[in-house]
């Protein structure tokens, strides 16, 4: 990889040493519910800046995000940030979500257009009567609630459907103009693409966090089928890395952690001082990706 000057992720006031935050989603069974709660236990004291809950369009799917939002509210420290996309509602529904979530006392949203309802691929169609764009979003919620923090994503190898990068960048200055004062990239596995990105993210005059996305790949060739859809390179170094794991998990899971860790380590020495681990609600890789990070427990946390 090619040696350029550090530039940090977070701007140049930034306070020193890693921050990071979580990703999980909502549990579909009692089962996956005590997986999660296990997760959420187990990482809780690494005192993270946020933890987010990402949403599905169907009722469902969102009445999860909002129970497992409220709980983390309840039982923990933690600050949760609930996902919402333009996906399958009209304005006023997705106006009353943001009202309940501010209600529980949910202060941060990840404000996303949402994937299209028949798939990754397809082309999307938004509610007539519903929110356009994620920048629409955006301004809807900080209509109804200026007090709260919204996030949104970032792309380091350009969203799919743009035209070029900087059509995408375009975007995301729609986005922030709306009113973002975070994003979260997409997740990528060569540190190149996120380096590149930042330099014409900020060539652009644009300054807030551009936060790398992170995920180790518990599943490799699950995980390569899920984020190949959504636009992101998986280099042939890192297939073969996996080759021939297919059935033995715990050698699976050294590599995962060993590749991830070297993925962030050499982003810290860029500069780069905040990562968000996309966690598939599992603890063991993001525990151990932060301690190599320097993160430690900070002490105890309200159990669950």
């Amino acid at each position: 990889m090619t040696e350029v000057p550090p530039r940090p992720s977070d701007g140049p006031h930034a306070p020193r040493g890693p921050k990071i935050s979580f990703e999980f989603f909502p549990p579909k069974t009692a089962e996956m519910e005590k997986s999660l709660w296990e997760t959420i236990n187990r990482l809780a004291p690494l005192s993270p800046n946020f933890v987010s809950v990402t949403y599905g369009a169907g009722g469902s799917t969102r009445e999860r995000t909002h129970s497992t939002i409220a709980r983390i509210l309840r039982e923990t420290d933690l600050l949760p940030a609930a996902h919402l996309t333009c996906v399958g509602a009209a304005r006023g529904e997705i106006d009353e979500i943001v009202d309940r979530y501010h209600e529980v006392g949910v202060r941060h949203i990840v404000a996303l257009r949402g994937d299209p309802a028949s798939g990754i691929g397809t082309p999307y169609a938004a509610h007539p009567d519903g929110y356009q764009t994620s920048p629409d979003l955006i301004a809807g919620i900080k209509k109804r609630h200026p007090d709260i923090e919204i996030s949104v994503s970032a792309y380091p190898e350009k969203h799919p459907e743009a035209r070029d990068f900087d059509a995408d960048i375009d975007t995301l200055k729609a986005k922030i103009d709306a009113g973002a004062t975070r994003a979260i990239t997409q997740v990528f596995f060569d540190n190149e693409f996120y380096l590149r990105y930042l330099d014409r993210v900020r060539a652009r005059g644009i300054a807030i966090p551009i936060v790398p996305g992170i995920m180790p790949m518990h599943n490799f060739k699950q995980a390569r089928n899920f984020v190949t859809r959504a636009g992101t390179t998986v280099p042939s170094w890192l297939a073969e890395k996996f080759d021939g794991l297919d059935d033995d998990v715990e050698t699976r899971k050294l590599v995962a952690a060993t590749v991830a860790a070297g993925q962030v380590q050499k982003l810290a020495k860029h500069g780069v001082d905040t990562f968000h681990f996309y966690t598939m609600n599992r603890a063991d890789l993001v525990f151990a990706i932060s301690h190599l990070l320097g993160i430690r427990p900070s002490g105890a946390r309200k159990a669950a």
